[in-house]
């Protein structure tokens, strides 16, 4: 007896949002050694004085379809090359997104917006005067 068994089409969806994407990319950008910090916006801003910390911060995400961009807003310690730490860090949050989400990263684009200068590294002494020369 042959019968014949027809398939109805899932029309099963996955969606994941632009915030989730945004905390897989600070979390893999912050594994950058001399990254001082990510900087966000005003919204940013105000979740931070309301008590909220975001992996997403300094992190702007747009989705079409599968393909994802992501744009980073830092700040770098000084002293690094900022072009090699940054070549790596956008290696490290393509590989982390594609990875995670299985969407295609077309562009992870950095914006440095300032340069820190380390408490410690940046002690100077000041000596008022110069010792006498006997």
């Amino acid at each position: 007896m042959n019968e014949l068994v027809s398939e109805q089409p899932k029309d099963d969806k996955i969606r994941i949002s632009e915030e989730v994407i945004a905390t897989i990319a600070g979390i893999a950008a912050s594994e950058t050694e001399k990254l001082a910090s990510m900087s966000g916006g005003f919204v940013d801003g105000i979740a931070g004085i309301l008590g909220r910390k975001s992996m997403g911060r300094g992190i702007k995400v747009e989705v079409k379809e599968n393909l994802v961009t992501i744009d980073l807003s830092i700040v770098m310690q000084y002293g690094c090359k900022i072009h090699e730490v940054v070549r790596g860090m956008q290696s490290r949050v393509r590989d982390a997104v594609e990875s995670m989400t299985g969407m295609q990263v077309t562009a992870v684009s950095v914006n440095v917006l300032g340069v820190s200068v380390d408490k410690e590294a940046g002690k100077i002494e000041v000596v008022d005067e110069l010792p006498r020369q006997a």
